[in-house]
C-alpha cells in the first residue's frame, strides 16, 4: 500500500507552507505500510519557538485554504514540538533541538520518502 493522492497533495502543501517560513529539514515518509492510522509523515524544523509557531500557523492556513482540518493538534503552548494530525497526514514541526534529540527520521528511515516539489527548500545554515 502506499500513500493517497489526497496524501501526497496534503504533504506538498504543508511542505510549501513550512519552506514559506523558512523550515529547515523538510521531508516526508511514506509510513502507509508500518501505521493503519496514515498514510505519511512530515517533518520540519525551526530554529527557535516563535519560529516553530510561525510555521505551525502557514502549515494550517495553507491546508485551510485547501479544504483539510486538523483532528488534533499537540504542543502548540510549548512551541518545541508540534503535532498536527489531519488523518491521511500528520506534520510533525520541531524545534532543531528535538529534532535533533528525538531524530524520527531514523526511527522511519526504513520507510519510502515521499519527494517533495522543487519549490520547496529546506532552508539550512
Amino acid at each position: 500500500m502506499t500513500a493517497t493522492d489526497h496524501a501526497v497533495e496534503l504533504v506538498h502543501t504543508a511542505a510549501r507552507a513550512a519552506s514559506d517560513k523558512l523550515a529547515k529539514q523538510i521531508i516526508a515518509f511514506d509510513v502507509s505500510d508500518q501505521l493503519a492510522i496514515t498514510d505519511a509523515f512530515l517533518l520540519a524544523s525551526g530554529g527557535n519557538e516563535r519560529q516553530v509557531k510561525a510555521i505551525v500557523d502557514e502549515v494550517e492556513d495553507k491546508l485551510r485554504e485547501i479544504g483539510a482540518k486538523p483532528i488534533r493538534r499537540e504542543g502548540l503552548r510549548d512551541g518545541r514540538w508540534v503535532l498536527i494530525d489531519y488523518g491521511d497526514v500528520v506534520v510533525h514541526v520541531q524545534h532543531e533541538e528535538e529534532r535533533s534529540f528525538y531524530a524520527l527520521e531514523r526511527l522511519w528511515r526504513d520507510c519510502p520518502a515521499i519527494d517533495l516539489p522543487a519549490d520547496v527548500a529546506s532552508h539550512e545554515r
